[in-house]
């Protein structure tokens, strides 16, 4: 697991398609250079690129390799990277670290859309637009992760949300120099997914025994 909080602003070196283009290839192999990311990497391990965990297949020269299924491709942004492109890089949480940000899997949801940027005197408002499948679990002053980064939902609506950026976020991550039209990979809370799916499917099934309190 990871907590949302950048260890490292990374740098894509490549993004290989080797079954052909774009169009026909349905996987990647994702090259990045990050030397504190990769400092004790070692094959098999995870590292969230973007906010997508990633599995470790080789290292070497402060970059690390890693593939990119098709399903990842499908849900996140990580298909429109290009070489040069900055991506935000954390290390798995080791046991005993701290959860400095939130309970972050690395397993995106989907993508929003910033629509909006408003410049305060030392942060910025961001408004993005997202589907309803993705804000039906958003919650206000709840916990949201875009692009692998820990932030705190300002406001909420059917069709999009708000978060505030201070100037360590905006420095530190690939969140500040966002523009209109940029696209981020959105996990939102894990709970809200387990509690909609306890309740879709019942807490208690048909002939399961049920207790009563005395």
């Amino acid at each position: 697991m990871f907590t949302g909080i950048v260890e490292e602003l990374g740098s894509v070196v490549s993004l290989e398609r080797p079954g052909g283009d774009v169009g026909t290839a349905p996987d990647a192999v994702l090259t990045v250079r990050g030397p504190l990311a990769t400092s004790d990497a070692r094959p098999g391990d995870s590292i969230a690129v973007d906010g997508v965990c990633l599995t470790v297949t080789s290292v070497a020269d402060g970059a690390f390799v890693a593939e990119v299924m098709p399903e990842t491709l499908r849900r996140t942004s990580l298909g429109g990277l290009v070489a040069g492109d900055a991506v935000n890089l954390e290390r798995a949480l080791p046991a005993g670290g701290r959860l400095g940000g939130h309970v972050v899997q690395g397993h995106v949801d989907g993508v929003a859309t910033l629509v909006r940027r408003t410049p305060g005197p030392r942060w910025d408002d961001l408004a993005f637009e997202a589907p309803a499948t993705l804000t039906r679990y958003v919650a206000e002053k709840g916990s949201v992760a875009l692009s692998g980064v820990s932030l705190t939902v300002t406001w909420v609506a059917d069709d999009g949300f708000g978060v505030s950026l201070i100037p360590t976020t905006l420095a530190a991550t690939t969140l500040g120099r966002l523009v209109p039209g940029d696209v981020v990979n959105v996990e939102v809370d894990v709970l809200a997914k387990y509690v909609e799916r306890l309740l879709s499917t019942g807490a208690v099934a048909p002939g399961d025994p049920v207790e009563v309190a005395r």
